[in-house]
């Protein structure tokens, strides 16, 4: 159990976590929020990367700081910009991390080549990290951040820059690792946590808004999530009317889908709310 008390940190006058307090257990916890609601710092001070102004950190009930280097040794940390050696190739640079992580030579050839298969860059293994694209990248980074099989893992936006066929196999493996660890993952892409995430916690501003399971977070919008059929030119009237998260081209005309406290058109019906919904409902603007 990784459980967080009243955790804060300011960059001079910006307060970027203002007594954060969470528990968690094993499963995949998502970080939900706009730039600048404080992910990324939670992030780092939980991997020990920055210092927290107040607040504790507790591995099952033991103070981070006071368990040191064997609290590092559970973790796993991709980060939003992983730095990598261009000259490296893959299979070196996860050699590289291998031994800083102190892994025995055998067992972190044997890891690392399941890792290779399983973020499929087994084939590209000896090509140079200089060559590969962000996408490659990304992946080369979550096969560096489960090394050593860390009992936490903590990962910074670790779809970025995937294409839907990667990003929903990376998903599903990140779900498949997930089930003896503490997974915390920071996303812009909701709709990567939607269906893997025990619990979903909205951040913004450093403050909690609002958390639990997806279902329970969606339930709360559940009657005011709206699909409607429209003409063309009535598209900019409904935008500057009400929240219309979604347009799509229809064999009838053009359908948007709303998020709305009252019935928006007298066509309208209710359709089954998303994380995504919840997300614009709390924080009030597109992805």
């Amino acid at each position: 159990m990784l459980t967080i008390r009243d955790l804060s940190k300011s960059y001079g006058s910006n307060l970027a976590l203002n007594q954060f307090t969470y528990s968690f257990d094993h499963g995949i916890y998502a970080l939900l929020g706009p730039n600048g609601s404080g992910k990324s710092t939670l992030m780092n001070i939980i991997t020990q990367n920055l210092k927290s102004d107040n607040g504790d950190i507790l591995l099952d009930g033991a103070p981070i700081g006071k368990l040191g280097a064997s609290y590092r040794e559970k973790l796993g940390f991709m980060p939003q910009y992983p730095g990598m050696y261009p000259s490296f190739s893959a299979l070196d640079f996860l050699r590289y991390m291998a031994v800083l992580k102190g892994l025995n030579k055998k067992k972190a050839d044997e890891q690392i080549d399941e890792l290779l298969h399983a973020v499929e860059l087994h084939d590209v293994r000896t090509h140079r990290i200089g060559s590969f694209s962000g996408g490659m990248k990304q992946r080369l980074a979550l096969a560096q951040s489960l090394l050593g099989d860390p009992e936490i893992v903590i990962l910074d936006e670790p779809t970025a820059g995937l294409d839907p066929k990667q990003r929903i196999a990376i998903r599903n493996y990140i779900a498949s690792v997930a089930l003896n660890k503490t997974v915390v993952i920071a996303t812009h892409v909701v709709s990567d946590v939607e269906f893997i995430a025990r619990e979903a916690i909205m951040l913004k501003k450093g403050v909690i808004s609002d958390s639990g399971s997806p279902y329970e977070l969606t339930q709360k919008i559940e009657g005011q999530v709206w699909q409607t059929v429209v003409a063309a030119e009535e598209v900019q009237a409904m935008q500057e009317k009400f929240r219309v998260v979604n347009i799509q081209n229809g064999e009838q005309g053009v359908i948007l889908r709303i998020l709305s406290d009252s019935k928006p058109t007298e066509d309208s019906v209710t359709v089954v709310p998303s994380l995504e919904d919840y997300y614009l409902h709390v924080f009030g603007d597109i992805l």
